[in-house]
C-alpha cells in the first residue's frame, strides 16, 4: 500500500483505524497510548465529543463558501481567537490552512510594512539557528538548520542566522538599514524542545521595539495552550508584532493562522494575499470548539501541572540513559545516551507512541486530557525500554 505515497516519511510500522481519548488503535484491533498528538495536534485526543459535534454539526450546515463572503462561524471563530490572544497585543487575523503557510504570510506582512515606512533595502529577516519554520522554499530558507537547505536551492533571499540565547549577536545583527525582522520560537521544537531563556526574549523584545523592527512569534507547535498559557510568549513578558500558530488550534482540522498587532493589523490590503481553504468554515467550527475547551477555569494550568509531572517523574529515575529533561508545559524533550529511533520503535511494540527532536532526543507530547494514570502507565513502558 505504501508504494502509493511519495518516499518522504520514515514510518513506524503501524497502521491505524480509530482513536478514542489518549488512545489509537490499529487495523490489527491493539490499542496504542499517545504521547504524540500527531505532532501536537489532536491536543484534545482522539474523537473528543465536543469536537466531534462541532465538526459534525458545521458540516451538515456549511463547508464552504470562499471568501469572497463571509460565513457566521468563522466570524465567531476569529473573534474568539483574538479574545484568547488580547494579552499578547493581538489585534487581527488571517486565517490559512498551515503553520507553513502562517510563516509565509508573516514574512510578507514585514516586507510589506518596512517597504512601505523604510523603501527597499530592508528586507532581511533574522532568524535562530536551530530553529524550524516549514517546509516551502521561504519557510526553508527562514529555517536556520542547515540539512534542510540541502538539495532544494535556490532559495528566497534576505534571511540570516544567528545563534539562539546569544544576546551580543542578535544586537550586531538587528541592523535597523538592512532588517525588518526578527521570526523565532519561543520553544524551538524540531531541534530538540529547547525553550528560549527569558533574558534572551526580552533583550529581542527591547531591541526590535527601539528598532521598529518587527518582532514575529512562531508559535506552530508551542501555541494554542502547549505549554500552560495560550502563547507561550506569555510567560516571557515579551510583547510580539506578529505571532503564527497552527497545529492544535483546531484539534486535527487543518487551520493556521497569523495575528497582528497594533502595528501589522493593518499592513495586507485588499489583493495582497489570500487562501482558498483560510477560514473553511469546518475548520472554524472545530477550532472554536478548541477554544471553549481551553476557556475552561484551570484547564491550562492542568497542562502545565501535567507537563512538570512527567518531566520530575523521567528526572526522578535518575536513569544512566537520561541525559537531560526539558521543556515547558506538554512540550517535552528527553535527550538520551544513543539513537531515539530504535526507543520509538520498542515503546511502539509495548503500545505507546512517542517521537523524535533530533537524533538522540526523545519528543514528548500528550494530549491535554491525559490522566495521571494514562501518564503513569505510559512512561512506565519507557523505562521499561531505557532499562533493556
Amino acid at each position: 500500500m505504501q508504494d502509493v505515497f511519495m518516499n518522504t516519511y520514515h514510518r513506524l510500522p503501524v497502521t491505524f483505524s480509530k482513536g478514542q481519548g489518549v488512545c489509537l488503535e490499529d487495523v490489527n484491533g491493539k490499542k496504542y497510548l499517545d504521547f504524540t498528538s500527531g505532532i501536537a495536534v489532536n491536543c484534545l485526543g482522539h474523537n473528543h465529543p465536543a469536537l466531534v459535534k462541532a465538526v459534525s454539526e458545521q458540516a451538515a450546515r456549511l463547508i464552504h463558501t470562499s471568501n469572497y463572503f463571509q460565513s457566521d462561524v468563522t466570524i465567531r471563530f476569529a473573534e474568539a481567537l483574538i479574545k484568547m490572544c488580547a494579552g499578547a497585543g493581538l489585534k487581527k487575523v488571517f486565517l490559512a490552512n498551515s503553520g507553513a503557510e502562517a510563516n509565509e504570510g508573516a514574512c510578507k506582512i514585514a516586507r510589506k510594512y518596512s517597504l512601505v515606512k523604510y523603501g527597499p533595502g530592508r528586507h532581511t529577516i533574522v532568524t535562530l539557528k536551530g530553529s524550524f519554520h516549514g517546509r516551502t522554499i521561504t519557510t526553508l530558507a527562514a529555517t536556520g538548520q542547515d540539512k534542510f537547505h540541502e538539495t532544494f536551492g535556490p532559495f528566497t533571499e534576505g534571511f540570516a542566522y544567528i545563534p539562539a540565547g546569544g544576546i551580543d549577536a542578535l544586537d550586531q545583527a538587528l541592523d535597523s538599514k538592512k532588517v525588518c525582522a526578527l521570526m523565532m520560537e519561543p520553544v524551538q521544537g524540531e531541534s530538540g524542545i529547547r525553550p528560549q531563556s527569558k533574558e534572551f526574549m526580552q533583550a529581542a523584545a527591547k531591541l526590535c521595539a527601539e528598532r521598529d523592527i518587527l518582532l514575529i512569534m512562531d508559535e506552530i507547535q508551542s501555541g494554542v495552550g502547549r505549554t500552560g498559557t495560550f502563547l507561550a510568549c506569555e510567560q516571557y513578558g515579551a510583547q510580539p508584532d506578529i505571532v503564527t500558530i497552527a497545529k492544535g488550534l483546531a484539534g486535527g482540522i487543518p487551520v493556521g493562522a497569523v495575528l497582528g498587532g497594533e502595528k501589522t493589523k493593518d499592513v495586507f490590503a485588499v489583493g495582497d494575499h489570500g487562501s482558498t481553504f483560510g477560514g473553511n468554515a469546518v475548520a472554524a467550527a472545530a477550532g472554536l470548539a478548541v477554544l471553549a475547551v481551553l476557556e475552561t477555569p484551570g484547564f491550562m494550568k492542568e497542562v502545565k501541572e501535567k507537563g512538570e509531572y512527567i518531566m520530575e517523574t523521567i528526572r526522578s529515575w535518575n536513569h544512566p540513559s537520561v541525559k537531560e529533561v526539558r521543556g515547558m508545559g506538554m512540550m517535552i524533550g528527553v535527550d538520551i545516551d544513543g539513537e531515539a529511533w530504535p526507543v520509538l520503535e520498542s515503546v511502539l511494540s509495548k503500545g505507546l507512541l512517542l517521537l523524535s527532536a533530533g537524533p538522540k532526543t526523545l519528543r514528548l507530547l500528550p494530549p491535554y486530557i491525559i490522566t495521571k494514570e494514562e501518564i503513569n502507565e505510559g512512561l512506565k513502558i519507557l523505562k521499561s525500554v531505557l532499562n533493556q
